[in-house]
């Protein structure tokens, strides 16, 4: 009999979010690391909390999605 498939994640980028603060007082979040909406979802409170939006740029990390590999055993 063979086990069943295991996923292997390939290890990702540390995720961190950058807060940038300009000398004219223009702030920045860049949220880095992460894939697809994740991006979103850790910024939002920060976004929430510092006011309106103006821009939102999405970074081709943006579109790709956490990979992961299956791999099976086959019994001896």
């Amino acid at each position: 009999m063979s086990s069943p498939p295991q996923e292997h994640q390939i290890p990702a980028m540390k995720r961190t979010i950058e807060i940038i603060i300009s000398s004219h007082g223009d702030i920045s979040i860049d949220a880095v690391g992460f894939k697809g909406p994740d991006c979103e979802k850790a910024t939002r409170a920060l976004e929430e909390a510092l006011g309106v939006v103006q821009q939102r740029t999405k970074k081709p990390e943006y579109l790709a999605k956490a990979t992961s590999i299956a791999q099976q055993k086959v019994g001896t």
